[in-house]
């Protein structure tokens, strides 16, 4: 029976068995109910001693004597399991190696079918069942009720599950199928329901009731257990291996959907069935708008002569392939070429039923890529060693002449010219690859994105204001007039009485504080207790838990005094860009770098130039674009050279504030070497925050931090236990790498405002869209360009700028950011917000489609 060798028999005759995981017998231990099985006799009733111990002889399953410890024998009868085992064993043997599967031209091995029985009590029916997968070799589980049942198939994800429907008085059979359907591990389970015998006499009931429940089998009362076997068998060398094949086409799905070729499967009638992730980059649609579409339905490339698009199916009908060049049609209006193979799939009827295309780039080896990298690698090579033995064969002089005709190269120049020689000795298809890759590397965007969709005029007037130098220098100059406004309301942001420590701040403003350390600081509130000066009270607290004064040398009162400079030069009338804004980075940076991964890999000097980075980032900001001011041809613009117009200003201007008077001079301690290698950090860091730079720091971050930890990260644990640095610590060793981790750290520290809780971000995007109405303003009173037309304050929608945002810039940032310093509350934050804005959008929308439908009805009225 597959019992382990303790066997326990009641008064009633019934044996309890306590298994091995190996076991067939029911389990009682894990599902909490004294699970029994009935053992026939050849005696009378059970006697009334007691309990009987049997114990088994051996330990395999059910074979041996059984010996009686105490009790009597003669009221027992003989226990006949050897016999029993013995046919298990033949059964076995008849089956041989028909566990294995064909599937097309894939070889499977099925495991042992699992079965569970769901019997409210013992009898013969479930007795039956039970001999009969013990002949059967199949593992077994017996349970009586739902809960236990649920919660043994959840366990052990059984192949069959066979449930007793002859009474409800135990328990609901057809709820409990509807139950275990209801749970994902049954899409490929078998139920069986065993049913009452029909009497000859009455009509035979429908089965379609078992069947809408979830049954697959009925199986009329019969308690032999030839039958019973007969059954399982007919399940096993039918349903099962059904279900079995269609789970193994998982693993086919799998290798569909992670190819590099486009896969599209059609119908004979030519309606799309399925494409794999590789036809979506492609083509640009997506997996719900083509299924189901017919193919001349689909947009259609002019290039392909009607032609030869009959000549394909009028061979596809006859079961024979095809493979040639054909043109498709991207979303967005591209024609492309594609070498196509087309194969004919025989279905039901033994006609074809459907059509798999698998399409590639003309450019792509026919033999993979991996031909190509081959190719390269034996072109490069040989180049290498005749230049090392100094001899240069004929049809390569030219490119040689080039390489040696440069006295200094660039990195980039030597690629070119590797590549350039690479094309000499290379097939076509390599040459008009490589030729491709020549064309990106020369290009002056290498690391933004290829293109913004077309469709979305949100993200290309983010991207055009936010990434983009201005369109022409204007003639008119910015007035002195239009910054002294702000310039005055700064200035009333010094405080009017003086603040000497920081424990003599209000005590409603010290309780703010203690949330410095939260992702949740309400920098706002502290904005309106302090009457604008956060940047003051922010930076006393976060630069006294860093111990900023004790590396810089200063006190305190030179800390406050440069704070209190800082601030007064942040525009309050800035409704985004003034003193808040940067009390907001400065903290959330402060958040970052105690991050564990930052207490590992920073020195206190990064600590203290990231800090002041943050507070300085926005000084001065006007509170319009670097786009505004070039087109404006402002005087910071001429300044600069119309490139990083702010981000210059703002370090070049800090630093110049802080140097101007010894009383809040916080560099004045440091020797020369310590001042020079801190100002150059916090000189990278503000410039890190310029958006045209956005796409090539995050990229550099991902291909130089990101992935490199990724790669080696398995042998970090092996590495941490000898005693060495761990992988991560190697690569943030080296200064540049060190300095990308900071450069991104600024970046996300400063657009962190869609990371923030609902409220904040919230406040963080209606204050910046105003910064942008203004501007808008200005720029149609002033006839410049308007380098963000959707920010009209007439026609605006914030939920759609934010999600634009949130897509382009933010959501990829953060969570390259997230894999390295471990931040999932922004990222639960940022999902929360994310949802919010798609929420607002819809509102708009539905809004709109009202207004619309209530002004068509006007008119009609009319």
């Amino acid at each position: 029976m597959g019992c382990a060798p303790s066997i326990t028999v009641s008064q009633s005759g019934v044996v309890y068995c306590r298994d091995s995981d190996e076991s067939n017998s029911p389990r009682p231990s894990s599902f909490g109910v004294q699970q029994h099985l009935q053992v026939r006799t050849a005696g009378g009733s059970g006697g009334a001693d007691g309990g009987l111990e049997v114990t088994s002889s051996s330990g395999t399953a059910g074979v041996g004597t059984i010996s009686m410890i105490h009790g009597r024998m003669d009221r027992r009868g003989t226990i006949s399991i050897e016999a029993e085992t013995q046919t298990s064993r033949s059964t076995v043997t008849m089956k041989g190696s028909a566990n294995q599967v064909t599937l097309g031209p894939m070889r499977l091995s099925h495991p042992t079918m699992q079965i569970m029985l769901v019997f409210a009590k013992e009898d013969a029916q479930s007795d039956g069942f039970w001999w009969a997968a013990d002949k059967g070799g199949y593992k077994c589980n017996i349970v009586r009720n739902p809960t236990d049942a649920l919660e043994c198939f959840l366990e052990k994800q059984h192949d069959v599950v066979i449930i007793d429907n002859r009474t409800t008085k135990g328990f609901n059979a057809v709820a409990l199928c509807r139950s275990i359907r209801a749970t994902k591990p049954s899409e490929n389970t078998i139920i069986v329901a065993v049913t009452k015998h029909n009497p000859l006499d009455k009509d035979e009931p429908s089965i379609m009731p078992l069947i809408s429940a979830g049954f697959n089998r009925r199986y009329e009362e019969n308690a032999n257990t030839g039958a019973c076997l007969n059954e399982l068998l007919q399940i096993e060398f039918g349903e099962f291996r059904s279900q079995f094949k269609l789970k193994a086409t998982n693993s086919l799905f799998a290798a569909l959907e992670n190819s590099s070729d486009a896969i599209q499967i059609t119908s004979e009638n030519r309606t799309v069935q399925y494409v794999n992730p590789a036809y979506e980059r492609v083509s640009g649609y997506s997996n719900d708008e083509v299924l189901g579409q017919e193919m001349e339905d689909m947009p259609r490339c002019d290039k392909n002569k009607v032609e030869l698009i009959d000549g394909i199916y009028s061979q596809l009908k006859k079961g024979k392939s095809w493979e040639g060049m054909l043109y498709s049609k991207k979303r967005n209006g591209e024609s492309i070429p594609q070498v196509v193979h087309i194969s004919p799939v025989i279905g039901y009827g033994g006609k074809v039923r459907h059509h798999v295309f698998n399409k590639r780039s003309p450019l792509q080896p026919t033999n993979g890529p991996t031909v190509l990298c081959q190719e390269l690698q034996h072109t490069v090579d040989k180049m290498g060693q005749d230049f090392t033995n100094g001899h240069q064969g004929l049809n390569r002089r030219q490119s040689v002449a080039r390489i040696h005709s440069m006295t200094i190269e660039a990195p980039i120049t030597k690629v070119i010219n590797i590549i350039n020689t690479a094309q000499e000795n290379s097939p076509s298809t390599v040459v008009q690859a490589l030729d491709r890759v020549l064309d990106i590397l020369r290009s002056s965007e290498l690391y933004n994105p290829a293109q913004v969709k077309e469709d979305d005029q949100i993200t290309t007037d983010l991207v055009g204001g936010l990434m983009a130098h201005g369109t022409y220098a204007g003639k008119r100059k910015m007035s002195g007039s239009e910054v002294a406004i702000c310039k005055s309301a700064a200035s009333n942001n010094s405080s009017s009485s003086p603040l000497t420590h920081l424990s003599q701040a209000p005590a409603e403003v010290l309780k703010l504080l203690e949330g410095t350390v939260s992702w949740n600081y309400q920098v706002l509130e502290v904005e309106r207790i302090t009457q604008h000066r956060p940047l003051l009270f922010t930076g006393l607290k976060i630069f006294s838990r860093f111990g900023v004064c004790n590396f810089l040398g200063i006190s305190e009162t030179v800390l406050r005094n440069w704070l209190q400079v800082i601030e007064s030069n942040y525009h309050s009338c800035n409704p985004y860009h003034n003193s808040s804004h940067a009390a907001d980075v400065l903290q959330a940076t402060s958040y970052f770098l105690g991050k564990d991964k930052m207490q590992s890999c920073f020195e206190t000097a990064d600590h203290v130039a990231a800090l002041i980075a943050a507070a300085v980032h926005d000084v001065d900001h006007p509170g319009k674009t670097n786009s505004f001011l070039c087109n404006a041809g402002s005087d910071l613009a001429i300044l600069y050279n119309d490139t990083a117009v702010l981000e210059s200003h703002h370090s070049a201007l800090a630093f110049q504030l802080t140097t101007k008077e010894d009383r809040c001079n916080i560099f004045k301690e440091l020797d020369r070497d310590d001042f020079r290698a801190l100002r150059h950090s916090i000189i990278d860091m503000i410039l890190a925050t310029e958006m045209t730079k956005h796409f090539e720091h995050l990229s550099k971050f991902v291909n130089c931090i990101n992935k490199p930890g990724a790669r080696d990260g398995d042998d970090s644990s092996s590495l941490q236990s000898g005693g060495r640095s761990t992988p991560d610590t190697m690569i943030l060793s080296t200064p540049e790498n060190r300095a990308l981790v900071r450069r991104m750290l600024i970046k996300c520290a400063d657009v962190a405002n869609p990371t923030r809780p609902l409220e904040l971000c919230r406040e963080w995007a209606r204050r910046i869209s105003q910064e942008y109405f203004n501007q808008t303003d200005e720029e149609k009173r002033r006839g410049l360009p308007v380098v963000m037309p959707v920010f009209d304050r007439t026609m605006c929608s914030i939920p759609k700028s934010q999600i634009s945002f949130i897509d382009y810039f933010i959501m990829d940032m953060f969570e390259a950011w997230d894999s390295f310093a471990d931040c999932p509350e922004l990222m639960e934050h940022l999902q929360i917000n994310y949802v919010f804005w798609k929420g607002e959008e819809e509102k708009e929308r539905e809004k709109k489609m009202k207004e619309k439908e209530n002004e068509k009805g006007d008119h009609e009225k009319r």
